[in-house]
């Protein structure tokens, strides 16, 4: 009688027959080993401690489909899944995958167990209406085939179909009706192997079964072309092959076990005649073998490594459905590098080849060249254009925002940025907010308003000139003489300074123009109003000299009048000076908001930084009031020159 008890299960055995039969015979620590059970729930082992498959699990299936869809920027995916627990761990799978991946789910739907017409039609209507053109697809063979023929009646297309491996080779769909509507599909299949002998084996099997119908004994396998003698890919055959030699090789390494050094207790080996179930387990736990060029072996969990063939659906030759390997998902290379696809053999759903794109390898052009070549577009919102920025919409996925231009000094160059970035300090953002360049200095030039500027000041210095010259050509005539000529130079001349000065605001301002142009104006100003002030305080001087007994003129001589002009003059100097020394000017920059914002920037700003300008100016003030006095003073002079003491 046999001493260990091993099941494999057969191709009908679903995910949860896996678990009832586990459960069965875990208190007997039997080992079992599927090769069709891919449930991620199986991989619990607390619950299942004796459980072993070589199908991948589910985990990596979720795993590759995330890939998938993160590869080919299908952003807004819908996700249906059968009543079980195969479709409900798978998609919990798939959800936890796609955190951080910037991939959305627009639905999730599940067929009912027992078919139901009604609700198969409202997940169809939600696929209808959906602006999510790519649906991932958890279920099994039985479950999709009435799915998919209430799909068909509705037609509709377009639609780009993403299968598990439960039933992406299913022989079922390879019909031409199928082709209008699933025609493109990809996914992830069991991956093919090939069983040497297996084929001649069938070929000389004796058709003579009591388990079969009574044959006439003339027939030929040759020539018969049945499904079974397809043993060029086998897939799910090519999974019992591999557990088949798991077990060889765990008795064989078991039988084989060296005395004093065996893995069990004191160095022991398992006795040949009375070998224990646990034993056993122990040697599938540690196996590691090769078959076919591929290696075959069980993480803690009971996992082998992962494979998966990509397969796509294409129209053979004969207007049925084939399935055309164009990648691979390899579990045994590096993270991120595990996904191999040949992306000239792929047809997409619209049965439209991609071919003539396969230069969207080079990553440097893909995103210029993801229109041509992704020709399935899946996505919520379309991506935003570089010099615009993300802004989630409330209460709805992150994958479906509006597309908000960078503000002024901000941009973005990346396509779909989810902030704009700040220029620095000397740049400013172009117009399509894509870069930053450098800043336009903005200052008083020789342009129209500068040329406006110049002539003006040319004009008033010349203007000021002339009426000096004439004032020196009749120095002796008594007119000039009794307006005080000296006086009368000073003013002239410093307001000749003062008109000269205006230039110097024309021009890119740098630290000593800044410093020169308003020290210079402000002393040369003083100096014309400290002039003013001598000259009004002598005419009312002279005004109240005619009363008897008044000596007021011996205190407003000509060196009086100097002193006057020189200590008025050398206040407004030594303002300058400390203002120069405690806090001198320089040309700030300040951003462009409006022409005229950049006139007065250039103009007036660098003074600004600190309230020592003002102090500069506080006399001017004082200065000016003096003018209060001067139109009465010149109405007395010219309109009645009799009066003038110094006309008599």
């Amino acid at each position: 009688s046999p001493t260990f008890l091993k099941i494999i299960l057969e191709r009908n055995s679903s995910n949860e027959c896996s678990c009832v039969c586990n459960e069965c015979f875990t208190n007997n620590v039997f080992p079992q080993i599927s090769y069709f059970s891919s449930c991620a729930c199986l991989g619990d082992r607390r619950k299942y401690p004796t459980f072993f498959r070589v199908i991948p699990n589910d985990d990596y299936q979720v795993k590759a489909m995330a890939q998938l869809l993160v590869r080919y920027d299908w952003r807004w995916v819908g996700v249906v899944r059968g009543d079980h627990e195969y479709g409900h761990f798978a998609l919990q799978g798939l959800l936890r995958e796609l955190k951080g991946t910037g991939v959305c789910v627009a639905y999730q739907e599940m067929i009912p167990l027992l078919y139901n017409q009604q609700r198969a039609l409202e997940i169809i209507e939600v696929m209808r209406s959906s602006t999510a053109r790519v649906v991932v697809v958890f279920s099994a063979e039985g479950e999709m085939t009435p799915f998919l023929k209430d799909y068909m009646a509705q037609n509709i297309t377009g639609i780009q179909w993403v299968a598990s491996e439960a039933w992406v080779t299913a022989s079922l769909f390879t019909t031409s009706e199928y082709f209008p509507y699933l025609g493109g599909t990809i996914g992830f299949g069991i991956r093919q192997g090939q069983i040497p002998g297996l084929r001649d084996y069938l070929q000389t099997v004796n058709p003579r079964s009591t388990l079969m119908p009574t044959c006439s004994g003339q027939e030929i396998l040759l020539e018969q072309h049945s499904a079974y003698m397809n043993t060029s890919s086998p897939r799910v055959a090519y999974n019992v092959y591999k557990a088949v030699y798991a077990i060889a090789h765990s008795l064989h390494n078991l039988l084989h076990c060296q005395a004093g050094a065996g893995p069990f207790h004191n160095r022991s080996c398992a006795h040949s005649t009375n070998v224990h179930p646990w034993q056993l387990q122990h040697y599938l736990q540690e196996l590691s073998f090769y078959i076919s060029g591929e290696e075959v072996n069980f993480d803690l969990k009971g996992d082998s490594i992962p494979y998966y063939d990509i397969i796509n659906w294409q129209r053979g030759s004969g207007g049925n459905m084939e399935f055309i390997n164009v990648g691979l998902f390899d579990g045994a290379k590096d993270s991120g590098k595990e996904l191999v696809i040949q992306e000239e053999k792929i047809v997409w759903a619209g049965h439209q080849s991609k071919a003539s794109c396969s230069h969207c390898v080079f990553n440097h052009i893909r995103c210029q060249l993801l229109t041509f070549c992704r020709l399935v577009v899946s996505v919520c919102s379309a991506s935003c254009a570089p010099g615009s920025r993300k802004a989630v919409r409330r209460g709805e996925p992150l994958c479906c925002f509006d597309c908000v231009p960078c503000d002024s000094g901000k941009i973005s160059n990346q396509t779909d940025s989810i902030d704009c970035t700040e220029c620095p300090e000397d740049y400013w953002s172009n117009a399509d907010g894509t870069m930053c360049i450098p800043k336009v200095v903005e200052f008083l030039s020789h342009d129209a308003m500068g040329i406006a500027l110049t002539v003006i000041a040319v004009v008033g210095a010349c203007l000021t000139v002339s009426i000096l010259a004439v004032f020196l050509h009749h120095r002796t005539t008594p007119i000039v003489r009794v307006n005080n000529s000296e006086l009368s130079f000073f003013i002239l001349l410093s307001l000749t300074l003062c008109f000269l000065c205006a230039l110097m605001f024309i021009g890119e301002p740098t630290s000593w123009s800044c410093m020169l142009r308003h020290t210079a104006f402000s002393i040369t100003f003083s100096l014309c109003i400290s002039c003013i002030l001598s000259k009004t305080l002598v005419v009312l001087a002279a005004f109240t000299a005619a009363r008897p007994g008044n000596n007021i003129m011996k205190w407003l001589g000509p060196k009086q009048q100097r002193v006057i002009i020189f200590s008025c003059t050398l206040v407004q100097v030594l303002i300058c000076a400390a203002w120069l020394i405690a806090a001198p000017p320089y040309p700030p920059k300040i951003s462009r908001t409006n022409a005229l914002r950049s006139f007065w920037s250039a103009v007036w700003a660098p003074n600004w930084p600190s309230g020592a300008f003002w102090d500069t100016s506080a006399s001017w003030p004082v200065c000016a009031s003096s003018w209060l006095f001067w139109p009465g003073n010149c109405q007395a002079t010219l309109m009645r020159p009799n009066s003038s003491p110094s006309a008599c």
